[in-house]
């Protein structure tokens, strides 16, 4: 009988339960272009970033060389902002149908060809319809990057890769203002337009010639028209009424009443929908929001792009209607903000770097939104009498606290996702951060409203026949108009205009401040969310962990 050796291996490793067993590792090959990479996907998405913000600078001029009128010029801003939110949810389930790399190039000479044709454009429907077109393209250059720059660069640089990503988020915006205001004062606004497509090509062809398509990405076998139906009726109606609902004084509109309903149906219906286990292939994955981490972060971005865009929008009116600044001048007073923006979301990137951060996520984004907090209510503090001077101190405040707010965010919230949702998960975080800016618009801009009425109210009760300051104010405009060569009647009439321009300017001041304080009690409010990253669900904890290897 021949005798066997016993295999004490076996026999003297314990069996692994389903709960011990190690995370799955799903493994990348680590891409040796991937700062080329980086460098085409970031300026595809600085370029979009820039394009948001820089073309509303030129609206007048573009109003005036059309012969559009201001509710028919707003459609330029509209169209784009209704087709990119529709089209961001959309971007995973289009990333996956055509190719990483097809997808993204695609996307980019989209952007770059409807940006050539709305500098082109000689009417105002042409104008839109590229507009749409852009809108459309651009969507994917954000979430799409963002999942790209998280799928070819190893885990332990993550946080420096993400940090870089967030400067490009936050320096298209902040550069946008200066770069429309120059060119629209210096040339005409289709040079806003024709500067972006030499970038665009550039960017697509390093994207079409280095990008690889990643191991785990899978086709879907069927399409979800029935959930694409509603879900681009669903934003597309809410984004409008965002866009347009101050404009036709909100609920008293039919219109604005029927595409509030149709929103609030479609999306809830899209939510049953895309979770109904009836539904084989749903086109948006809404399940990775159970991840503790991505709902989170979503939450976060939501609040932060409330206060991001709210302000960006707000600032430039009282730094041009109250202040007197050329748009070329608002924009320069964001720039040392942005440099701030970028040492802080640097620093962040190094202390998030690595695979043991040397600060948790949660620390520095309560610290951010604190910052921020406190950016918002210096800026509350301004007069119809501040300079650039005591502006520029809370901008770069404001500028510092961004730095330290997005990079965590954006770290945390992809952290326990599995290869295959995190493009799911960019998609939707950048969706919270986009629908986050459009209702900070228009509730910003309704409260503006809506304040402004409230303090001229109170300050015309100062306005008498019997107030001795407000009389002898009059008398010496007049007086003043009189010397000038007006008429006694005409500087009189000059004088009272006179005075009810101070009292609206003053009311519109006052609304300001309040919207800025707005904006930091917001943010006070919410910044517990971030301690939610410390909780830990039932999903996170068997999520696959991503290992892309060196």
């Amino acid at each position: 009988m021949i005798a066997t050796r016993p295999n004490t291996l076996n026999e003297q490793r314990p069996a692994l339960s389903v709960s011990a067993r190690p995370p799955l590792t799903l493994v990348e090959p680590l891409n040796p272009y991937r700062w080329i990479i980086m460098l085409a996907v970031l300026t595809g998405a600085f370029l979009e970033l820039l394009d948001t913000t820089s073309v509303n600078v030129a609206l007048r001029q573009m109003q005036g060389n059309l012969g559009a009128t201001p509710d028919e010029i707003a459609w330029v801003s509209t169209g784009y902002i209704l087709s990119n939110v529709v089209v961001l949810p959309l971007t995973a389930w289009l990333s996956s149908v055509f190719g990483r790399r097809n997808y993204l190039t695609l996307s980019i000479l989209l952007f770059t060809f409807a940006s050539f044709a709305c500098g082109a454009s000689t009417s105002l429907g042409a104008l839109i319809f590229w507009r749409i077109m852009q809108g459309a393209g651009g969507a994917a250059l954000l979430s799409t990057a963002q999942t790209t720059l998280r799928q070819v660069f190893p885990k332990d640089q993550q946080g420096l890769v993400q940090s870089i990503y967030i400067v490009i988020v936050v320096l298209g915006p902040t550069l946008g203002p200066a770069f429309g205001g120059w060119i629209t004062d210096n040339y005409s606004w289709p040079w806003i337009f024709y500067a972006k497509a030499p970038l665009g090509l550039v960017a697509a062809a390093l994207v079409w010639r280095f990008l690889d398509q990643p191991a785990h990405l899978e086709k879907p076998k069927g399409l979800d028209w029935f959930g694409i139906g509603l879900l681009a009726s669903g934003l597309g109606s809410l984004q409008y009424v965002l866009e347009e609902g101050e404009r036709y004084d909100w609920f008293d509109d039919g219109t604005i009443v029927r595409l509030t309903i149709v929103a609030v149906v479609a999306l809830t219906a899209f939510t049953f929908w895309e979770l109904s286990p009836k539904n084989p292939y749903p086109v948006v994955n809404l399940r990775v929001l159970r991840r503790n981490d991505l709902s989170t972060g979503a939450l976060l971005l939501l609040v932060g792009g409330f206060g991001i865009y709210g302000g960006v929008f707000i600032f430039p009116l009282f730094a041009q209607g109250i202040l007197g600044l050329t748009p070329t001048d608002t924009g320069l007073l964001f720039l040392p903000g942005g440099f701030a923006t970028i040492v802080g979301t640097l620093l962040c990137g190094r202390l998030l770097n690595g695979a043991a951060p040397l600060v948790k996520p949660a620390f520095l984004i309560l610290f951010g939104m604190a910052v921020f907090a406190f950016s918002q209510w210096m800026l509350s503090q301004m007069t119809s009498q501040s300079g650039t001077a005591d502006t520029i101190v809370g901008l770069i405040i404001r500028g510092a606290g961004l730095g330290f707010l997005l990079t965590p965010i954006t770290v945390a919230s992809l952290q326990s996702l599995k290869p295959n949702e995190v493009a799911q998960g960019a998609g939707l975080s950048n969706l919270a951060r986009q629908l986050g800016g459009s209702f900070g618009i228009a509730a910003i801009n309704t409260y503006v409203t809506n304040q402004t009425a409230f303090h001229r109210s109170n300050l015309v009760t100062h306005i008498y026949s019997g107030n001795m300051l407000v009389g002898s104010r009059i008398s010496g405009l007049t007086q003043r108009f009189i010397e000038c060569g007006f008429s006694p009647t005409d500087a009189h009439a000059s004088a009272i205009a006179s005075v009810n321009g101070a009292l609206q300017a003053q009311a519109l001041t006052l609304s300001y401040d309040d919207a800025f304080l707005l904006i930091s009690v917001v943010f006070v409010i919410a910044a517990p969310l971030a301690l939610l990253f410390f909780r830990k669900t039932k999903g996170d904890s068997q999520s696959i962990a991503v290992d892309v290897g060196h």
